[in-house]
């Protein structure tokens, strides 16, 4: 496959990462507009009833666990946005500095091991994506639009496949322990 047969493949995935315009980056996003948002308490029969509802497997997270998780994705969306907008431009050096942000390290397997301590199966996809993200670089090294776009293909399907194998389960310390078999983790996703 040609890379010029990325094209729709490209437009499909800009389109739907969202707009942005060239003066934006992923360090200055648009203003979070405050909004007042119904609170609900943390177990109602609404919830409970979406709960039911899904059948995906639960990954037990902490509050500020499941917040920095939420932070995470949506960067990883962006990552993703600049990507293909560097492929498009040519410019395999934004391609490499967006990857580095959710490509493999130490810290990074880390957290996914700490985050998926309760969900078996759950860490190990989330190195797959990790290590799956440092393809995409090593493609861009090489300059190589086609399998810039190959191996974010492969990385988008692992998200696909967790996305569609997991869900948050937000719960409080007691919860936690008990379902990881850990104690509470102290730091700052705690507190």
């Amino acid at each position: 496959m040609k890379a010029r047969d990325f094209l729709p493949i490209t437009l499909t995935v800009l389109a739907s990462a969202g707009c942005r315009t060239s003066g934006e980056s992923s360090a200055n996003p648009p203003p979070t507009v405050s909004a007042p948002v119904a609170q609900q308490p943390p177990s109602t029969p609404a919830q409970s009833a979406l709960d039911a509802m899904d059948r995906r497997r639960p990954v037990p997270l902490l509050p500020m666990m499941a917040n920095h998780q939420k932070q995470n994705m949506r960067d990883h969306l962006l990552v993703v946005q600049e990507i293909v907008t560097a492929v498009a431009a040519k410019d395999f050096d934004a391609v490499q500095s967006s990857v580095s942000r959710f490509g493999y390290s130490e810290q990074m397997g880390q957290m996914c091991q700490h985050m998926g301590a309760g969900a078996p199966g759950f860490t190990e996809l989330a190195l797959k994506f990790h290590h799956g993200a440092d393809q995409i670089g090593e493609a861009a090294k090489k300059q190589d639009s086609e399998a810039v776009l190959k191996d974010l293909s492969k990385t988008l399907a692992t998200c696909t496949t967790c996305h569609q194998t997991y869900r948050q389960q937000v719960v409080d310390d007691a919860a936690w322990t008990a379902l990881t078999k850990t104690a509470t983790p102290s730091g700052s996703m705690h507190q």
